[in-house]
This record gives structure tokens, C-alpha cells and sequence, in this order.
């Protein structure tokens, strides 16, 4: 759930543009005046057994014997820390020769090997019983049949009876064509045999995104990074509560303490999605990931509020009113003042991080009711604490009344292409009474305007297409023309590993081995990287119609940005006429355009790209949108 600021510092765009008929020119006229201004991983699977029930084959998801060893999850009687309850016990049979361990494939598609990376491993050991043996641990990579690319020898002894942190460097001799490969932590057989060894929190890292500590896959966050985004919204959507009706309660929501400190220290949780979140990706590397890719965070806090409907009765609200004053604190509190800052301070980051809006609960439109006193009590408590910051209520805009009154709201939006297409004037009609509006989480999911959430065969997508990506287009450029009030604006989901998904579609796919931008994603990155500092009220286009534009100006570059997007198969001819006397006879035109059902997807991973050209321009100038694109055409004039 990340994509940008409409602008950085209140900035508005929008393009005023005529009614067109299919193949027939458009008109728009362009004014000089600005009416406002804009505003301006870890590669191992179930590494440290959080949230498994021990001696069971389920808890070893993942993990596998290798060579005649046993392995076993168990509830170890002194675990390597309060957190994490579970280790895996290694017995190493008698009359054991050659290699014997574990490996582990990774995650679904398995783990990459580069041999130009550096691949830092780690785990936890000790022997439950002293015993003699004093001997070596390979560490290694290695593929499903045994081929060795990475390997690192460590001593161990078997006096080791407390819990002992291993780090090792593994380099890869080459770099296999397959991702099916293991991580593997073996021994000797016939020095080990007899052998009982308990193993705690492994982890395996590539090098990270900007060598973040902890931090993200490179390939990854260099996708979302060349999006140029302005803010991120943390810690997600449904990420943030819990859902009773799946077995979960109030205890088993996000909590942001849980998240912070040494790994060991991390309990994870179940997810509200039906799989176990280790909580690696915690409070700290969200900021830390804010501050790398030059980012703001969005954040939110609980709000008393479950998936299924429940909400904690008001009296029963204090302690989580502390616990998000907490959270908000480690933020950018004063670490002499807040205990929460202080531990911030402690893991290394003093100075307090970037932050302007926190958000109230997640979609609690679905417990509106009780939002009445859950919203009064925590903005007013929160506001109280933090006068500075500005807090986004998320039921539905003025429905029901609550106070305080917000001055933001979070809208969210999961339709069809025509939907977007229909709703490109949605924020025109809103009163400017001081609210801003959030478009939270939006995006094109399905064809089927009865049926949104079916299968595929039923109109559901799985990957964004063209089309769909034009209506969000057309939806954008409304949210450009109302930037005076629309603050901010982040496509949704974010990611999804092809192999093991939740939700579709989704704005980047990837795999263990590579990348897959959609076509909304070179959407959302023409939008970002072409952002104005000024709207420039145009000709409005029609309502209803299948041809949208905004129109900005970038004043410090001298630059004209015309942005269009053409949601039907004609070509649209259009005439511009710029109030500009000084124009550059040419400029340039990105444009993304394809078959209306064309998506990038692991087998068709390019289909459909932006493409740059240049076209001739001046005070008047023709274009021909093509069919199904979204262009951005950019021009100098002064």
C-alpha cells in the first residue's frame, strides 16, 4: 500500500478539457493561472518456528532431513528466549556417515544464488546435554541433489549447553539458472553420530536494499524506489487488526512493540490473512525503509476494532490509547521524556523520524457505531498528546457524525474499470470545508460489476490489464484536479509472490528470482515522476466520456505536464492550446498502451511497457491519444 503524494506540498493539478466524440478532436484549452497549488528478504521459510505447534510434521514446513537425520520442532524446556518457545532438535543416528543435517528450500520458489552476492547466514545453537564432542557445523547452499555453491565451516563443542549465536558469510561459486536450492546446516555423520543438537532462529540474507541491516530484497525495493514514492502507508490495511471469527482475539492484533528489538524478541503472529507473519519487518525497519527510499510514513494505529465486526466496549480502551501514544512516541518521541523513545534511541536511530498523519483504525465504516466513542476517545487522547500531528479517521466522510470533527478521511475503492472510468469526477462536487481526503486503497479488481470478488472465469483479475490500468488513469486524473483536498493517494495491495498469494491483483508480483511491474504500476510510476508543483485549470473533459487529461506545470523546471488517458480502443485526436508565448517546438510523449486484456505476468513479464518519444509541439499543438494508453506529454513553455 504505497505509491505517493499527489504532491509534496499541497499540490493540485487538474485539465479542463471539451466533450469528444470517438474520432473526433478534442480541444483543450489550457489557462496560465494556477487555481492552487499541489501538495508537495530474508530468503528462509518458517526460520525460527514462531506460532507452530511442536511435534508435529507441520511444524517442520519447510525444513527437511537430509542424509538419514531426525529432526523434530520442539517446545523447548529452555528456549532461546521468551518469544520463541520452539527449536529444532537434530539426533544424528549411529552408524551415521557422510553429510547429515536439515536444509531449508525457502520460500515456495525457493532461493536464488548469485554468486556476485555475499549471502550472510545466522543461527542459534546449543547441545541439551554436554557431551564430548568437539567438531565443525557446515553451513552451505547447495541445490535439491547436492551440488555445493556456498559452503562455511564453523567449530562447535558439545560443552555449548547455553544458547550460542553462529554468523558466517557465505559466497557462491556460481550462479545457478534454477531457484529450487536449499539452505543446509550439516555435520559430520561419523564424528556426530549419537549427536543431539537444538537449533533456534536461522536466518539467511542477500544483500539488502541500500545494506539495510534486516532490510529488503534489492531487486524489490529498487522497483518500488524507482516509482519515486512519497509516503507509506504502515504497518497495512487488515495487517493492522485481528479477526475473532478466525480463532483470533484482541491479543493477536499488530502490535508494535512486539515488532521492535532483536529478532529473538519477536513472538510473531498469526496473520489476518492465514499465514504467520515473523514480524522481521517490524516498526522500526517500516521507518527505516520510510528513511531509505526518501519516503513518508502514513502510519496507524489499533483502534479497538476486529475484522469480524467486534469492538472493545469504551471502558475498556485506556490501555490502547497508551499503547498507540507509545507506538507514536517511538516515532518521534523524546527519548528523555518516553520510555518508548528511549528504546528507539537504544536500537540506534536517536533522532525522531518523519511524521505527519497517523491513521485511526482501519476501515471501521464496518463498525460505525462504535467508532462514535472509539474515534472521540483515541483523537481526542492523541491529539491531546500530539497537537503537532494530523489524524485520518476511517469510516465512511461525515457518515456518522463524530467528534472531534476530521479534518482527513481514508477512502477505499475496489471496482471495475468502467467504475473509475464513471467516478473521474467523484471529489469535484466535495465541499471545501477545511476535510481532506486519503484515497487509501483503490484499484481496479474485476470486469464483473456483480460479482467483484469471483474467480477468474468470473470476470476477477489476476493480474492489472490495460484497460483496467486506463480506468485507474482516468480515476487519477480526477484526484489531480481535486489535489486541493485530496492529499494523498496509494494504489493497493502492494506486493505478491506468484507462488503463495491471498489477493489478486496486486500493483508488483515477484518471485525468488525476479520482478514483475504491472501495467498500474507504470501507471502510478508516470503519475509520480511527472508530478507538477501547480494545476493549470483546462477545458474539463466529458463526463461520462472515454478520453480524461490533468494538466500541471513543474515552475521550477519551466515544464507543462499533460497527462491523458484514453479508456476505449479509438484512437482520440486532440488539439492543446497553451498560454504560454515562449513553447518549445518539440517535446516529448510516454506512453503506456497495449490490448485492452494485455497484463505483465511471469510468462509475459514486458508486455506491456511506457514508451518515450518526441512529438512537435508549441502554443497550439495536435496529439493522437491511442487506444487504451495513458500518456504523459511534457513540454517547455514560459
Amino acid at each position: 500500500m504505497f505509491t505517493g503524494f499527489l504532491s509534496r506540498h499541497t499540490l493540485a493539478l487538474g485539465i479542463l478539457a471539451s466533450s469528444a466524440a470517438v474520432n473526433a478532436a478534442t480541444t483543450v484549452t489550457v489557462s496560465g493561472t494556477a487555481s492552487h497549488p499541489i501538495p508537495s528478504t530474508l530468503l528462509l521459510q518458517n526460520r525460527a518456528f514462531q506460532q507452530v505447534t511442536p511435534d508435529t510434521t507441520a511444524a517442520l514446513y519447510a525444513w527437511s532431513a537430509i542424509n538419514g537425520a531426525t529432526i523434530n520442532v520442539i517446545a523447548d524446556p529452555t528456549p532461546v528466549s521468551s518469544a520463541l518457545p520452539n527449536s529444532l532438535q537434530l539426533t544424528i543416528p549411529e552408524g551415521a556417515s557422510g553429510a547429515v543435517g536439515f536444509g531449508n528450500e525457502g520460500y515456495w520458489a525457493g532461493i536464488k544464488i548469485d554468486s556476485e552476492w555475499t549471502y550472510k547466514a545466522s543461527f542459534y545453537y546449543k547441545f541439551p546435554e554436554a557431551s564430548s564432542f568437539d567438531g565443525s557445523v557446515t553451513v552451505g547452499l547447495q541445490s535439491m541433489d547436492g551440488e555445493i555453491y556456498a559452503s562455511a565451516s564453523v567449530p562447535v563443542s558439545g560443552s555449548q549447553t547455553a544458547w550460542s549465536q553462529v554468523d558466517v558469510s557465505l559466497k557462491p561459486t556460481s550462479s545457478p539458472t534454477t531457484t529450487t536450492n536449499n539452505f543446509t546446516i550439516t555435520l559430520d555423520g561419523a564424528a556426530a553420530a549419537g549427536q543431539t543438537i537444538n537449533f533456534a532462529m536461522f536466518s539467511l540474507f542477500p544483500p539488502t536494499f541500500k545494506d539495510r541491516e534486516n532490510g529488503l530484497r534489492i531487486d524489490v525495493a529498487t522497483t518500488l524506489y524507482e516509482m519515486k514514492p512519497s509516503f507509506f502507508r504502515l504497518p497495512g490495511g487488515n495487517n493492522l487488526v485481528t479477526d475473532l471469527a478466525q480463532g483470533q482475539s484482541f491479543s493477536t492484533r499488530w502490535q508494535w512493540n512486539a515488532t521492535v528489538g532483536a529478532l529473538v524478541d519477536r513472538p510473531g503472529r498469526m496473520g489476518d490473512w492465514g499465514y504467520i507473519n515473523t514480524d522481521g519487518l517490524g516498526l522500526l525497519e517500516y521507518m527505516y525503509l520510510c528513511e531509505d527510499m526518501e519516503m513518508e510514513p502514513i502510519m496507524a494505529v489499533w483502534a479497538g476494532y476486529s475484522l469480524d465486526g467486534d469492538s472493545l466496549p469504551e471502558d475498556e480502551l485506556y490501555p490502547y490509547i497508551q499503547q498507540a501514544i507509545d507506538q507514536i512516541n517511538f516515532v518521534i518521541g523524546d527519548p528523555s521524556e518516553s520510555e518508548a523513545a528511549a528504546l528507539r534511541a537504544s536500537l540506534g536511530h536517536p533522532e525522531p523520524f518523519p511524521l505527519t498523519y497517523v491513521e485511526i483504525g482501519n476501515e471501521d465504516f464496518f463498525a460505525s457505531e462504535s467508532y462514535i466513542y472509539r474515534w472521540r476517545d483515541f483523537a481526542g487522547n492523541l491529539t491531546a498528546a500530539f497537537p503537532q500531528l494530523r489524524f485520518i479517521a476511517t469510516s465512511y466522510p461525515f457518515n456518522p457524525i463524530i467528534t472531534p470533527t476530521p479534518l482527513q478521511y481514508d477512502n477505499h475503492v475496489y471496482q471495475t474499470p468502467g467504475w473509475f472510468v464513471e467516478n473521474a469526477f467523484y471529489y469535484d462536487s466535495f465541499e471545501r470545508n477545511g476535510t481532506y481526503y486519503f484515497e487509501g486503497e483503490y484499484a481496479v479488481i474485476s470486469t464483473n460489476a456483480s460479482n467483484l470478488y469471483g474467480t477468474i472465469a468470473e470476470g476477477h483479475l489476476m493480474y492489472p490489464t490495460v484497460q483496467g490500468s486506463t480506468g485507474e488513469a482516468a480515476f487519477m486524473t480526477g484526484l489531480e484536479r481535486n489535489s486541493d483536498i485530496v492529499f494523498a493517494a496509494s494504489y493497493a495491495p502492494l506486493l505478491m509472490n506468484v507462488a503463495s498469494y491471498q489477493w489478486t491483483p496486486n500493483l508488483v508480483c515477484y518471485d525468488a528470482a525476479s520482478v514483475y511491474p504491472s501495467t498500474s504500476y507504470y501507471v502510478q510510476q508516470l503519475f509520480s515522476l511527472n508530478r507538477g508543483d501547480e494545476y493549470l485549470p483546462s477545458t474539463l473533459p466529458e463526463y461520462n466520456g472515454t478520453l480524461y487529461w490533468s494538466v500541471t506545470r513543474n515552475t521550477a523546471a519551466g515544464e507543462v505536464l499533460i497527462k491523458i488517458a484514453n479508456t476505449d480502443t479509438p484512437a482520440m485526436e486532440m488539439t492543446f492550446e497553451l498560454p504560454y508565448t515562449t513553447v518549445s517546438p518539440t517535446g516529448t510523449a510516454q506512453v503506456l498502451a497495449g490490448a485492452p486484456t494485455a497484463s505483465n505476468s511471469p510468462t509475459t513479464p514486458n508486455a506491456v511497457v511506457p514508451v518515450t518519444s518526441t512529438i512537435n509541439t508549441g502554443a497550439t499543438f495536435n496529439y493522437t491519444a491511442p487506444g487504451y494508453s495513458v500518456t504523459v506529454l511534457t513540454i517547455k513553455a514560459s
